[in-house]
């Protein structure tokens, strides 16, 4: 399905029944790649998957325009309201978590319960994690500037701690090999998404106070990785401790079965 927003089209898609449940993804993420989570969110949930603006099949009107991540927001509160008119659940993924930080401060009432699964948010960080985790994202950049978005990937995956070629995973989970399609998605992540992450103001103190947040962190993710300690540090600001999920920063692909009954337990 496709959608209207401010400046280009946004598809989406919705299988299920029960509570509106939208996942946000990160990185060249669209909305095939939840496949196998919302398989096993889908009895329980409706679930709203979508291709953020610039990858796959939402386009915007002028693909050399930056779009912010409250840019991302507005265009998911844009996929919501086509599905609901209630506070909805979200699962946010990485820069998809920080695209629900965003929904809670810019929409409120779009989301009623946010699982922020390690969100990239850098001004979340204290002031030495946040310049060490610049410093990683700034050498992600000049990977591609200089090599290509193959070699950026894998700089992506080392700076988030997966390894692609030893990582423990479910049996029978889809595979997602780097089509020209999944290409162009990086590309345009690298080119427009990464500076989003770098240039985005949200604090710990712009997060509604009476927002329910659920933080999240991998069980096997590096627990020194920015993601993690952003999560951490959301979570501390809350007054609690972030749940724990299967697997790394991508555990929602290689541990879709265990992730999504991770899902069902917070949100019951």
């Amino acid at each position: 399905m496709q959608t209207q927003a401010d400046g280009a089209h946004i598809y989406y898609d919705v299988t299920g029944t029960g509570p509106v449940l939208l996942i946000s993804q990160s990185g060249e993420g669209d909305a095939d790649r939840t496949v196998d989570l919302a398989g096993r969110l889908a009895e329980r949930f409706t679930v709203v998957t979508y291709d953020r603006r610039g990858l796959s099949r939402s386009r915007p009107d002028d693909p050399s325009a930056p779009v912010s991540i409250r840019r991302h927001a507005d265009d998911a509160a844009v996929v919501l309201r086509q599905v609901t008119d209630a506070p909805a659940l979200m699962l946010g993924l990485s820069l998809g978590a920080v695209i629900g930080l965003h929904l809670l401060v810019a929409h409120p009432g779009s989301v009623g319960t946010l699982i922020a699964h390690e969100p990239i948010a850098l001004r979340f960080l204290a002031p030495a994690d946040e310049a060490a985790a610049r410093d990683k994202l700034a050498s992600v950049r000049l990977a591609h500037q200089r090599h290509g978005w193959r070699a950026a990937a894998a700089q992506v995956a080392a700076v988030l701690g997966i390894n692609p070629h030893d990582q423990d995973t479910e049996p029978g989970i889809t595979a997602f090999p780097f089509t020209e399609e999944r290409a162009a998605n990086f590309e345009y992540f690298l080119t427009n998404d990464l500076d989003a992450v770098l240039d985005d103001t949200l604090t710990l103190a712009d997060v509604p106070a009476g927002a329910h947040i659920l933080p999240a962190v991998g069980r096997t993710s590096p627990t020194d990785g920015f993601d993690y300690l952003a999560a951490l540090a959301l979570a501390a600001h809350r007054g609690g401790e972030a749940h724990r999920f299967p697997g790394g920063h991508n555990g929602n692909l290689t541990h879709p079965h265990a992730f999504a009954r991770c899902v069902r337990e917070l949100v019951s």
